[in-house]
């Protein structure tokens, strides 16, 4: 990871913890230099990334403001640019899963494509629920080239894959493409989530990438639709 980008994840941290309430401007650069240890040109590229990320606004003239918004909208923008993961994302929650499928296989056409693979090569099958303080809000399907992501066993499914990727394997995700709709839930997402009548669901399709642009990740997951808000920050 390049110093700005440590120096960036760091001071999202500091937002997202309520270091800094919304409104309240970050530290002068040459301050945030002296703290970090690194010149202005580190501390403008990190503030930047901040300002894409939609946390932070500049006021010429004035200095940098974290921007209002609620708790959760923070949250969430984090969650989208670190990959943090739901167990990080909920920190301070009980967050359980439970695994539904766990297998190699070889990808379809489709999942081929996305991952740059060939339909002959080999795929993690990855099926898990996820439990928030005892109400499971969403049931993922993921795939993941093995050839790319080793080693990834039942104990990982059950904590943290992109902790897994990141920590044990050393390796940087770095974005996402992803695509989201409404749909209805099957009968099986139903007894799953534990659905009743005609209540629709959020799916999102992602394809999430490493730094170097390989895609490590297909997946499709499906909300509860009260359980699920999807919120977006666009920055010119």
């Amino acid at each position: 990871m390049l110093k700005y980008e440590a120096i960036a994840n760091r001071l999202r941290e500091d937002i997202q913890q309520g270091k800094y309430e919304p409104g309240q401007q970050l530290a002068l650069e040459k301050e945030m230099c002296r703290e970090f240890g690194v010149s202005r040109i580190t501390i403008k590229r990190a503030v930047d990334e901040l300002v894409k990320q939609g946390l932070v606004v500049k006021r010429r003239g004035s200095g940098t403001f974290v921007k209002t918004m609620e708790n959760e909208d923070v949250r969430e923008l984090s969650m989208a640019n670190q990959f943090s993961g739901f167990a990080a994302t909920f920190a301070g929650h009980e967050v359980k899963t439970r695994v539904l499928r766990f297998d190699i296989g070889h990808p379809s056409e489709q999942v081929a494509e996305k991952l740059q693979l060939s339909t002959e090569d080999f795929v993690y099958r990855i099926e898990r629920v996820r439990i928030l303080d005892g109400q499971p809000i969403v049931i993922e399907y993921t795939q993941m080239p093995i050839q790319l992501i080793p080693g990834i066993r039942q104990q990982v499914l059950e904590t943290s894959i992109y902790r897994y990727i990141e920590q044990d394997l050393g390796l940087h995700i770095q974005s996402a493409h992803r695509s989201v709709r409404a749909d209805m839930p099957t009968d099986r997402e139903r007894e799953e989530l534990q659905i009743e009548g005609t209540l629709p669901i959020l799916e999102v399709s992602q394809v999430a990438f490493l730094d170097d642009g390989r895609p490590f990740e297909y997946s499709v997951s499906r909300h509860r639709g009260d359980k699920s808000n999807f919120r977006s920050v666009s920055v010119r």
